[in-house]
């Protein structure tokens, strides 16, 4: 085996074609408003020809193959959005009926008939992005594509050359949003290779107080392709809650970058629960540029067959006095693969640093297995960091206290497993998305034919 996998590794990684991408944008660009776009999106489909898709060969994706999607015919979902489908799978989305406003996109396309944008506070815009850019797009254009780097990224350049639409979100200096704004993302898509593209933004000015819910889910399985840039913009002294929510086909495939920008003195956390899709990875970079703020990184990911979920993350210190927290816990079962990076990135400015990283992975089967890569990189003399990983099975251990305490083995096992995702679910703040988080994970977790089982 060893053998093999030198070969592999000294093989010459192979390049898929890219023509398709460059004949479909030479098409697409003559379309593109409004104008101060146009060189955005040239840069990046120039950066994505550049780079190409990421190989086993590059230090960052060696976990993580994306050939099958390399593979793929990929292309604009070609079918209109279908209302009809789209709105039987929201339906049955356990988020569907909160209160708030929503945003609704069918295939990457604006869904005015499926959304709720009504009962906001004074001055707070919330639209899909392609009207946004009509309607305010010098706001936007002071705001746009500085945060979701292309320089290392192959799919956020692809995103900023081909994105059409997504949700756009600003919250003025001083505005509180007590209900969750929701952007809402439903393929029905039909054909192996369609890709949808959205890009949101979202900013939130100073003082301000806001929950924004991303959501990712799918009415049919095939092997498309999701492709997302957000990017949050928080201002001085600023409250923010972004929770993303992947549950995509099982034959999906979804790649996301999301870039936070934060100001000084401003409270944010970023969600992140991965339950659906073949292959899945989120690309997460935080730049801390004010003093004093907090900043959560909080993830779950759920995986079953052959599925992998991978997060990718960089946070960037770049102001003194400000703290950082990770926790990014895994259930892994059947064949599947979880896949965690964390860098902490100190700058020799950001003296008082509190920094602290966690990855945590349980393994329900035999066969599912974990990489796990936390990464201090210290600049700084006078910081308290600290990281740590562990991969294993449930702990006996703890099983016997509890079974001690008059718990049958099953009851025990299953108050462990779902202890451990709650531990990251019970971050979430805002009440009621919390508690549609805690009943969705349970009842999956419950479906789990192991859950029960002991290994």
């Amino acid at each position: 085996m060893l053998k093999v996998d030198n070969q592999i590794m000294t093989q010459k990684p192979q390049k898929p074609d890219l023509r398709p991408f460059l004949e479909t944008f030479s098409r697409f660009e003559s379309a593109l408003q409004p104008a101060w776009l146009l060189p955005l999106r040239r840069a990046g489909i120039a950066r994505f020809a550049e780079l190409g898709f990421p190989t086993l060969q590059d230090e960052d994706w060696r976990f993580t193959n994306v050939a099958p999607l390399a593979r793929l015919p990929l292309q604009p979902v070609a079918e209109p959005a279908n209302d009809a489908a789209a709105k039987a799978a929201l339906e049955k989305y356990i988020f569907a009926h909160l209160p708030g406003a929503r945003l609704v996109f069918v295939n990457g396309q604006y869904s005015m008939a499926l959304s709720s944008v009504q009962g906001l506070p004074d001055g707070v815009r919330v639209s899909n992005l392609a009207a946004a850019l009509v309607a305010d797009s010098e706001f936007i254009k002071r705001q746009f594509s500085l945060h979701a780097l292309t320089n290392d990224n192959a799919f956020a350049a692809l995103n900023q050359a081909f994105f059409t639409d997504g949700g756009f979100v600003h919250v003025p200096a001083g505005v509180s949003v007590a209900e969750p704004i929701q952007f809402i993302f439903i393929s029905t898509a039909k054909q192996g290779g369609e890709t949808i593209q959205p890009r949101n933004l979202i900013v939130a000015g100073a003082d301000s107080k806001a929950t924004v819910i991303e959501s990712y889910i799918s009415a049919d399985n095939v092997a498309y392709f999701t492709n997302t840039v957000t990017e949050i913009v928080a201002g001085d002294n600023a409250a923010l809650e972004h929770v993303k929510f992947q549950d995509e086909a099982d034959a999906a495939f979804h790649l996301a970058t999301i870039a936070a920008q934060l100001g000084r003195a401003s409270n944010v956390s970023v969600h992140s629960f991965a339950l659906g899709a073949n292959l899945s990875r989120t690309n997460i970079r935080a730049k801390l540029a004010g003093e004093g703020l907090e900043c959560i990184l909080n993830g779950l990911y759920l995986t079953r067959g052959e599925q992998l979920a991978d997060h990718h993350m960089i946070v960037e210190h770049a102001q003194p006095h400000c703290a950082s927290h990770e926790y990014f816990n895994g259930i892994l079962d059947d064949k599947s693969k979880g896949v965690f990076h964390g860098r902490i990135l100190v700058r020799e400015i950001a003296q008082k640093t509190d920094a602290k990283q966690t990855n945590k992975n349980l393994l329900l089967s035999d066969d599912a297995t974990a990489d796990t890569k936390p990464q201090l990189e210290i600049y700084a003399d006078d910081v308290k960091c600290t990281h740590g990983a562990t991969i294993g099975q449930l702990n006996d251990e703890s099983i016997f206290y509890l079974r001690s305490r008059g718990i049958g083995a099953d009851n025990a096992r299953r108050m462990l497993i779902h202890a451990f995702a709650g531990e990251i679910i019970a971050r979430v703040k805002h009440d009621s998305v919390r508690e549609k988080l805690d009943k969705l994970v349970w009842d999956r977790l419950e479906a789990n034919h192991h859950l029960a089982q002991k290994n």
